[in-house]
């Protein structure tokens, strides 16, 4: 993998630093970390319900340890913008004519990146109130054979952090209620906008 804002060696002390510091003074609890097991992997990030997400996500990523990445349609890859958008964890998706070509185009670009990845896919797909997730996440990962790692910002309890690894048995329809489970007690930042149940 290209190096990343995530992997660059000296910006890792200052940014994991910020990010402690920040949360710390914002009253937040950093919780887990992340398993040896996850150095590849499919990271769920929800409840997603505001533009605040965005950077709480990335700052728990340094305060974690984490190398996370996600997936774009290779259009915005191409110069001047491609450098920038892979140094902040971008991988480039070819994406087909038809909607389910884009699990598997997903799933290559997932086997062909070398060292470590965490992917981060909101299943929510929308800021707005949802009641059923999106399955690509659960294809990619069973595509490409990795974990499923929940991550959470609990602004309810002021909380953020990683769950407990889930690998996928096949049967999505109980796997994701499993995982919906999870986060049911969880509030995003607007509560109206997180189905829980």
């Amino acid at each position: 993998m290209p190096s990343t804002i995530f992997n660059t060696a000296w910006l890792q002390p200052p940014m994991r630093t910020f990010a402690r510091w920040f949360f710390r003074v914002k009253g937040w609890r950093i919780e887990g970390e992340l398993p040896p097991e996850a150095q590849r992997c499919v990271l769920i990030a929800a409840p997603h319900t505001s533009n605040w997400d965005l950077p709480y996500m990335l700052l728990a990523a340094f305060a974690l340890r984490m190398d996370v990445h996600w997936m774009g349609k290779a259009s915005i890859f191409k110069f001047p913008w491609g450098p920038l958008m892979r140094w902040l964890g971008g991988i480039a998706v070819q994406r087909g004519e038809q909607r389910g070509n884009q699990v598997e185009a997903a799933v290559q670009a997932v086997r062909a990146a070398e060292g470590p990845l965490q992917l981060v896919i909101a299943p929510e797909g929308t800021r707005s109130r949802v009641r059923e997730w999106k399955t690509g996440f659960y294809r990619i990962a069973q595509g490409a054979q990795l974990p499923i790692l929940p991550s959470y910002l609990d602004f309810g309890s002021r909380r953020v952090g990683l769950g407990p690894l889930f690998w996928p048995t096949g049967d999505a329809e109980a796997d994701i209620a499993q995982l919906r489970a999870f986060y049911a007690p969880f509030k995003g930042l607007r509560e109206d906008l997180f189905d829980g149940s």
